[in-house]
């Protein structure tokens, strides 16, 4: 599982009445798009659910590597993002862990994203393994979140550039009290053709 996101902030006057219509006549696109576990079509709206900003933040999460490529560079639907608004810059992340939640409703109506540094050295006892500790306990914490009942998707992935986690959590209802830290997003629309074949559990 290869997990992505872009974020376009748009002026703080933007009607985001046009990223809504943009959704809703043009979301279908994706809705079988081969090698794709899920595509949250998520949106932040400044002055609602806290954000200070107005933008259009999508979230990936891919089977197949090639596909996230050829969507990407090779024609597959990126070169509308660029057309429109120019080439954002593309995070990644490699899956560390995918959980599908208690609550499987049809499409999710919210969406959060946490991401967390880890420590420049997390190895207090020199063995090497203070990395898989924090990891470990990530990992768990993921474990346990996907229990709540109102978790759609849980994911945990981790950018090995920056040493940064971040997980992902779609949500059926309003985002967990308990959900601090993170960013907070609208879910518009969900394109889910490989979400069955997104690989449940740890990564290994």
């Amino acid at each position: 599982m290869d997990a992505m996101q872009y974020e376009i902030t748009l002026p703080a006057d933007y009607d985001m009445q046009i990223i809504r219509t943009r959704v809703a006549t043009g979301g279908a696109a994706l809705d079988d798009l081969a090698g794709l576990g899920l595509k949250a079509y998520a949106i932040r709206e400044r002055g609602v659910l806290g954000s200070p900003v107005n933008q259009y933040a999508p979230i990936y999460l891919w089977n197949d590597t090639g596909a996230m490529a050829r969507f990407l560079g090779g024609g597959g639907g990126f070169q509308n993002i660029i057309r429109d608004f120019g080439r954002p810059v593309v995070r990644h992340w490699t899956g560390l862990a995918y959980h599908a939640g208690t609550s499987r409703a049809p499409s999710p109506t919210s969406a959060s994203r946490r991401l967390t540094p880890i420590p420049v050295d997390p190895d207090q006892d020199a063995t090497g393994l203070g990395l898989t500790t924090v990891i470990e306990q990530a990992l768990e914490d993921l474990r346990r979140l996907a229990r709540h009942e109102a978790v759609h998707t849980a994911a945990l992935a981790i950018d090995p550039h920056h040493w940064q986690l971040v997980r992902f959590v779609l949500w059926n209802e309003t985002i967990a009290a308990g959900e601090t830290e993170t960013e907070r997003y609208e879910v518009l629309h969900m394109s889910a053709p490989g979400i069955g074949e997104l690989p449940e559990g740890r990564a290994w």
